[in-house]
């Protein structure tokens, strides 16, 4: 029912491929953004944890493993 009774953080900890994404931010109002920052603040998710799931969206995007590669090297 609560952000804060999310088990993102351990499905994290766990080792598996974890993200936070957007879906139809217009309708619902979640940009990526704010959605991180939310859940972030919720579980108390350290930068490292943000950078994980961050790189997690690249490496499952249908980017080329040349554009993930570049868009990794920037986080």
């Amino acid at each position: 029912d609560k952000l804060e009774d999310h088990n993102l953080k351990d499905i994290l900890d766990s080792g598996l491929m974890v993200m936070v994404n957007s879906d139809d931010p217009a309708y619902f109002g979640g940009y990526l953004n704010m959605n991180l920052i939310q859940v972030q603040s919720a579980l108390n998710l350290s930068k490292e944890d943000i950078k994980t799931l961050i790189i997690n969206s690249f490496k499952s995007s249908f980017l080329s493993k040349k554009e993930k590669k570049y868009w990794i090297s920037k986080i």
